[in-house]
C-alpha cells in the first residue's frame, strides 16, 4: 500500500457548524459537526479517496505492515482524529481512563488533544476545575445548573494546543474549528448539556452517575510539550510542521497521517487543500511540495 487520500466520515450533531463545508468536506445536511479524517473506528471509517482502492474503508485495507508494528500492537486502532466546528457549545463532558472503560464499557478510554484552526473573536474551551472540589460539591453544581462556574474558561487563539488527559472535565465553546487527535474511542460521559433538546425535540442524554465516578476532582493544571510536538502518550503523538519541498518518509513502526490545516500544493502527487488528510504507510516515502502547515500523527508506544 502506497499514500491515499481519505475521505471522512461526517457527523452532524446539532451544534455543529459550516466551516468544514467550506473546507471541501461534503454532506446533505446544512451543517456539518465533525469530520472523521482518520478513523478505524465502526461507528464512523474513514474512507480511501485515491487509487485503485478508492471507496473502500481504510480499516478493510491497510495490513498490519501499512500500519505499523507499534500501533498493530494494541487491542484496538489506537488513534482517531477529527476536524471539529462548533456553532455552538458542546455538552459539558468527560471521558473514563481506559481502566474503568475496557472494565466496564469493552472499549479504550479517552485522553485527547485540541489544536485550534480558526476561532471567532472572543469564543473558547471550559477545560478542567478552577481548584480542588469534592464530589459533593460538583454534584450539587450539577443539581443547580452552576457547573460551568467550576470551570476554567480559556478564550482560544489559532495555533494553541490544549492537551486533556482522561477524566478532565471540558467543553468545547462555540464558534471554534479545530483538530482533535483522541484515542480511538467514542465514549462520552455527559454532564450538562444547557438544557437545550436534540434532533427528536427531547433533552440529549446525561450521564451523571457515571461521570461522577470518572471525574478529576483536582485543579486542571495545563500538560505542556516542547518544539513542534502538540502533544503526546502512549497512543498518539502529534507535531505541527510548515510544508515545503521535502520528501515525507513514515517512520519503520508506525504509519504517518497527514492533516493540511493551512495551504495548498501535492503531496505524492495528489493535490491538498485545507482540511485534507492522507495516510502513508510504515516505511513508506511521499513527496511534498507546497504552502502552509500540516499536523503529523504517528504512533510510539
Amino acid at each position: 500500500m502506497e499514500l491515499v487520500k481519505l475521505k471522512p466520515a461526517v457527523k452532524d450533531y446539532i451544534w455543529g457548524g459550516t466551516k468544514l463545508k467550506s473546507w471541501g468536506k461534503e454532506s446533505d445536511t446544512t451543517n456539518i459537526a465533525e469530520c472523521w479524517e482518520l478513523s478505524f473506528n465502526d461507528s464512523g471509517p474513514s474512507l480511501i479517496d485515491s487509487g485503485l482502492d478508492k471507496g473502500k474503508a481504510l480499516k478493510d485495507v491497510a495490513t498490519k505492515d501499512d500500519i505499523g508494528s507499534v500501533p498493530a500492537s494494541f487491542p484496538f486502532f489506537p488513534v482517531l482524529i477529527k476536524l471539529i466546528d462548533s456553532d455552538s457549545d458542546l455538552s459539558v463532558q468527560v471521558h473514563p481512563s481506559d481502566e474503568y472503560a475496557l472494565k466496564h464499557e469493552n472499549q479504550f478510554g479517552k485522553t485527547e488533544m485540541w489544536h485550534i484552526i480558526n476561532h471567532k473573536e472572543g469564543s473558547g474551551i471550559y477545560l478542567g476545575f478552577k481548584k480542588d472540589y469534592s464530589y459533593d460539591e460538583v454534584e450539587a453544581a450539577l443539581k443547580n445548573n452552576s457547573i460551568l462556574s467550576l470551570l476554567n474558561f480559556f478564550p482560544v487563539q489559532n495555533g494553541e494546543t490544549y492537551f486533556i488527559p482522561s477524566g478532565t472535565i471540558h467543553a468545547i465553546g462555540g464558534g471554534v474549528t479545530l483538530i482533535e487527535i483522541q484515542q480511538n474511542s467514542t465514549l462520552t460521559y455527559r454532564l450538562y448539556d444547557y438544557g437545550r433538546l436534540g434532533k427528536d425535540g427531547k433533552p440529549r442524554e446525561l450521564h451523571i452517575e457515571k461521570a461522577l465516578k470518572v471525574i478529576s476532582y483536582k485543579k486542571y493544571k495545563p500538560v505542556r510539550f516542547h518544539g513542534n510536538v502538540l502533544g503526546e502518550c502512549r497512543y498518539f503523538r502529534a507535531r505541527e510542521e510548515n510544508v515545503k519541498q521535502e520528501i515525507l518518509e513514515a517512520p519503520s513502526d508506525s504509519f504517518l497521517s497527514i492533516t493540511f490545516i493551512e495551504g495548498k500544493g501535492t503531496i505524492g502527487g495528489i493535490s491538498y487543500r485545507k482540511g485534507d488528510t492522507f495516510f502513508l504507510p510504515a516505511k513508506k516515502k511521499a513527496r511534498l511540495s507546497g504552502t502552509g502547515k500540516m499536523v503529523l500523527v504517528d504512533v510510539r508506544g
